[in-house]
Parts: structure tokens; sequence; C-alpha cells
């Protein structure tokens, strides 16, 4: 029988959040994948430290790699330490590969990290998006629909 999966992913302790990403892109629809990381890696991101800022996932082939995200040098490795801009393999199962590959080709989407956390079990994870990029007036347009929910909260408290 199949495990119902949760509505929202699970997340215990979030390393690196790509706060932009919902700026600047129309995220579609989400996906949870794993991460394929070293030993060194993996303690770096324990302690805190990673970005995913100026990052992006790609598909080649049959895999999907996230390239440009930074995993610093783990302070207390030793000759074994990793490199800290690797491209690094995402573990998903092939009918999300190629709903991806599909939307990336035909409809000019973008694979874009929106976070790297650790879930329940202690697993790194990553949790992808399939974006479209915004134009600037569409930016304008969230800005001022935020500066009016903003402006509406005070508004409420200030009448009680």
């Amino acid at each position: 029988m199949v495990r119902p999966r949760p509505a929202e992913f699970e997340k215990k302790k979030v390393v690196a959040e790509n706060r932009r990403a919902r700026f600047e892109y129309f995220l579609e629809e989400f996906f949870e994948a794993g991460i394929a990381l070293t030993g060194t890696e993996v303690k770096s991101l324990r302690f805190g430290e990673g970005s995913i800022a100026e990052s992006y996932a790609e598909v080649k082939g049959e895999q999907v790699w996230l390239v440009n995200s930074n995993v610093p040098e783990f302070s207390h490795g030793n000759r074994f330490n990793h490199e800290p801009k690797r491209p690094r393999k995402l573990l998903l199962h092939q009918r999300e590969i190629d709903k991806m590959r599909n939307a990336v080709a035909r409809e000019g989407m973008t694979l874009i990290p929106l976070s790297i956390y650790f879930n329940g079990r202690g697993r790194a994870k990553v949790e992808l998006a399939l974006a479209k990029g915004k134009k600037l007036h569409d930016k304008r347009e969230t800005e001022k629909a935020r500066d009016w929910k903003r402006e509406q909260g005070r508004l409420l408290r200030e009448r009680g």
C-alpha cells in the first residue's frame, strides 16, 4: 500500500533558503529531492553553512544536477575535504525527472532550488520549484500587493 505524502514537506532544520526566488519567479510546481553529498558536505550543512542564492538545477540526460550551490569546506576536514561549488546530483523519481525535462524544454521554465533542509529522519533534502521568470511590471505588482497587505494589517490593528 502506498504511504500518503504530506501536503507540505517536513522541514526539521532549514540550512539554506533562496528568499529572492519568490520575488523573481512565478512558482508553479514543487518537488522534494534528495541530494547526494560526501561526508564533509553533510557535516558542513549540519553546522548551518551553505548557500543556494545563485544556484539552479538542470536536467542532463536522465539525471538532475544542482549547479552553483555553495557548501563551504568543513573546518575540521582533512585532505579528503570536498570542493565547495561542485555540481551535486539530485535524487528524484524518473517520472518527476521526465516532468521537469518536458516543462523546461517546452514551456521555457526553470528549475529553482528554494531551500536545503534536513527532514525528520535526518536526511538532507532540496525543495525544487518549476518556475517562470517575472517581468519588471510583475515584480512591481507583487511589491504593491505586499505593501497593501501590510497596510491592511495596520488599519485592522488600529481599529481593533
